[in-house]
C-alpha cells in the first residue's frame, strides 16, 4: 500500500479547479424570465402586499388570468404598468 502526501500547493491547485467549475456551471445555467407569474412571484418582483396586488388587479391596473382559482399575471403587463404604458 502506497502513502501518497497531499501538500498545500495540491489543495489550492484542486480548489482552484472546482471553482473555475462551479463558475462554468453557474455562467450556463442562467434562470429564464417566466412570461406568466403567480401572485407570490409578482408580491416578491414588486415588494407589495396580497392586498395591493389585489386593488391593482379590480382596479384594472393590472390584468390577470384566472386558472383553477389561481390568478396569473403576464411579465410585460407588469413592466408596462411600472413604465406608465397603457396597452
Amino acid at each position: 500500500m502506497a502513502i501518497e502526501v497531499v501538500t498545500k500547493d495540491d489543495l489550492e491547485a484542486f480548489r482552484q479547479t472546482l471553482l473555475n467549475d462551479i463558475r462554468s456551471l453557474l455562467a450556463n445555467n442562467k434562470p429564464e424570465a417566466k412570461e406568466w407569474l403567480r401572485c407570490a412571484d409578482v408580491r416578491k418582483l414588486l415588494k407589495v402586499s396580497t392586498g395591493t396586488i389585489q386593488n391593482l388587479r379590480i382596479t384594472g391596473k393590472l390584468k390577470s388570468q384566472k386558472i383553477g382559482g389561481m390568478h396569473f399575471y403576464k411579465l410585460t403587463d407588469i413592466q408596462n404598468m411600472l413604465s406608465g404604458k397603457n396597452n
